[in-house]
């Protein structure tokens, strides 16, 4: 029962972080000019792929790791796959911007200037993925008060 909760509230928290670091990387893209714009943009990058990896390892082993209802029960629940649809939508969406920085990481730690002239867009995707993760809240309230199954109340 302990370690059901403490996944279950690791999970939660890591929504809050991850809600709060893509909103500050989307916008620092927002608003990168220059190379000063950076650093900020990497820190809240990397707490954007930190949270993100708790959310999808708590969120495994919640659901498939025989520490909540059981796969059985996440696999037959639509609000379940509303979830797992805008997780996967997150992902596929991040691939620009990751690549991005990865790349912009590079030419910085070179001792050489990025081409930023793409930020614009990677906030725009940053602004989509903001919404997905809203989506995946309400998803997975939905879950935990029984609506979608049997109709809910």
């Amino acid at each position: 029962m302990l370690t059901r909760w403490l996944f279950a509230a690791v999970h939660l928290l890591a929504f809050g972080f991850a809600l709060a670091s893509i909103l500050r990387r989307t916008r620092g893209l927002r608003r990168c000019t220059s190379t000063e714009d950076l650093p900020a943009i990497f820190s809240a990058d990397n707490g954007w792929g930190g949270s993100a990896l708790v959310l999808i390892a708590t969120g495994a082993m919640r659901a498939f790791g025989g520490f909540e209802k059981g796969a059985a029960y996440y696999l037959h629940e639509p609000l379940f796959h509303v979830k797992m649809g805008a997780l996967v939508l997150i992902l596929l969406l991040e691939i620009a911007p990751m690549m991005a920085l990865l790349r912009w990481r590079l030419a910085v730690r070179r001792g050489d200037v990025p081409d930023l002239a793409r930020a614009p867009k990677y906030a725009r995707i940053g602004a989509w993925q903001t919404v997905l993760v809203v989506v995946m809240v309400v998803a997975a309230t939905g879950m935990a008060r029984g609506i979608g199954l049997d109709g809910g109340e």
